[in-house]
């Protein structure tokens, strides 16, 4: 079965030929807004592929023309739709670099003790680097960054994320 993963959303239209602003949430929009590329909008229980015509970066944002949408009346019917990419469509990662779904529910373990922290639970990614959001059993919910000296080891095979929590980071009160 095909998984699909969140890339985007279309936020509006712009021009009468049917070109959407799209709100990229993807660390690789050259590649998802790309000629021929394929993007799927959720359509009840299916998917439904829309293929890149062209796209621009304008704004804080990527206008993005799809083949299968030739006037603002067409724009206006998927606008506030994700966006999708299937998993087939994902090319590999160099080591060290992961795909936010594979890391969203990994535990979250001390370093040095290995006792467990939490779950990791969001991945905002703010500027310079992206911060986790770790949701422990008891307490309340704090932010890392992923930075080296924070995150020390994630073992997508173990299901798990070792980590330095630098003094300041987490309010244990």
């Amino acid at each position: 079965m095909t998984e699909y993963y969140f890339v985007g959303k279309i936020i509006n239209t712009h021009g009468l030929k049917g070109e959407v602003k799209v709100k990229a949430e993807t660390d690789f929009p050259q590649q998802r807004f790309c000629p021929n590329s394929s993007l799927y909008i959720s359509a009840g229980d299916q998917k439904v592929k829309m293929t890149v015509e062209t796209a621009r970066f304008h704004k804080q944002a990527y206008l993005v023309k799809f083949l299968q949408i030739n006037d603002i009346d067409e724009a206006n019917r998927i606008v506030n739709k994700n966006l999708y990419v299937s998993d087939e469509d994902q090319t590999d990662l160099p080591k060290g670099s992961y795909y936010i779904h594979q890391l969203i529910g990994l535990d979250v373990f001390d370093y040095e003790t290995k006792r467990k922290i939490g779950i990791l639970t969001d991945i905002e990614m703010p500027g310079a680097n992206d911060i986790w959001e770790i949701t422990p059993s008891k307490g309340k919910i704090f932010w890392i960054p992923n930075i080296s000296s924070v995150v020390k080891q994630v073992d997508l095979v173990n299901k798990k994320i070792e980590v330095i929590l630098l003094e300041g980071l987490r309010d244990e009160n």
